[in-house]
């Protein structure tokens, strides 16, 4: 018997899963909110979206060249940003402030930092909010589904949730409010950026992922669940209010989509729990006592920066090995 001990280096296991099938997954996962978009707001919205994804490649593209690295446009990475952008717009949204999103998240945020996997916080995120706090305006341009042309822009169903938890009545103060009906809120029959409008497709794409484990459902429960139980609170016990906030926003996109991303979440599940307990807290405190009604892209962003810290804090002590202030006292 002939048998031989190999000895290699790392990784000892291997996987036929590669950058490009995972941002495919999640392509795919996005699908059906693009799909309802499209419907809900017609030939403004495709153009969007089609030309955040173009432009996002192509600044990815040029970006590789000007700084004489190797072309990464083909790992599909730059396709699934430009779609969360796209998503994280109004339909109203002029279509050059799209492309400046596209160039913050691909150029400054992910190229300048190395590229994939080198940035420490979500470029989809970072353009929204560098869009939000320099084009208010147009970035609050929401409109009703079916609307056409001459739609007069409102306010989101965030914007009548809140002033409801100061009230005496919560249901009362709900019925009195503009805040649209929870199965309104679950089909997207309402104002809002592109892709977190319908609930249902995003909770279709979210399965989606889970049956392909591309993520784990650890950041979405942990992120969902703290918002859930403190929106309960603060509404006194109303599930209505509860659930009202769940729906409405970007609470599962941002949950769903965003908070999963490999380079800016914890890679343990302790971790993962820590930062969607994390970017819960955030959310709510924001929508609750800030002066903006919406908070899940500051949560995020500010729990990415936290990462390193959450890891180093929950990492896992391998068996066997002392704490080195505990050896040091021996």
């Amino acid at each position: 018997m002939n048998e031989r001990l190999t000895v290699s280096a790392s990784p000892h296991v291997r996987s036929h899963t590669t950058t490009r099938s995972i941002m495919l997954d999640v392509i795919i996962a996005l699908a059906p909110a693009g799909i309802v978009s499209v419907i809900y707001y017609g030939a403004r919205a495709l153009m969007l979206i089609i030309l955040s994804v173009l432009f996002s490649v192509l600044f990815e593209y040029l970006a590789r060249r000007i700084m004489k690295r190797s072309n990464t446009i083909n790992d599909l990475s730059a396709v699934v940003t430009g779609l969360l952008i796209a998503y994280n717009v109004p339909p109203t949204l002029p279509w050059w402030i799209i492309l400046i999103g596209d160039f913050i998240a691909i150029v400054i945020v992910k190229q300048m930092f190395g590229g994939i996997g080198q940035n420490f916080v979500n470029p989809a995120i970072t353009a929204r909010i560098v869009l939000m706090t320099s084009f208010p305006v147009y970035m609050t341009g929401f409109v009703l589904p079916f609307a056409g042309a001459d739609a007069v822009t409102q306010a989101t169903p965030l914007a009548g949730l809140k002033g409801i938890p100061g009230a005496e009545s919560i249901s009362g103060a709900l019925a009195d409010s503009a805040v649209p009906k929870l199965s309104d809120l679950f089909l997207g029959l309402h104002g809002g950026s592109l892709g977190e409008v319908c609930a249902l497709a995003l909770i279709l794409g979210f399965i989606y992922l889970l049956v392909r484990k591309v993520i784990t459902p650890v950041i979405p429960a942990c992120f969902i669940g703290t918002v859930a139980v403190i929106m309960l609170i603060a509404g006194k016990g109303s599930f209505s209010f509860m659930l009202s906030e769940i729906l409405s926003g970007g609470l599962l996109l941002g949950a769903f989509f965003m908070a999963t991303d490999y380079t800016t979440s914890p890679i343990n599940t302790k971790g993962r729990a820590v930062f969607g307990i994390g970017c819960g807290i955030l959310t709510c405190l924001i929508r609750l006592f800030g002066s903006l009604p919406e908070g899940v892209s500051f949560s995020i962003i500010l729990m990415n920066i936290l990462v390193p810290h959450i890891e180093r804090l929950t990492r896992t002590k391998p068996f066997g090995t002392l704490d080195p202030k505990k050896e040091a006292a021996r």
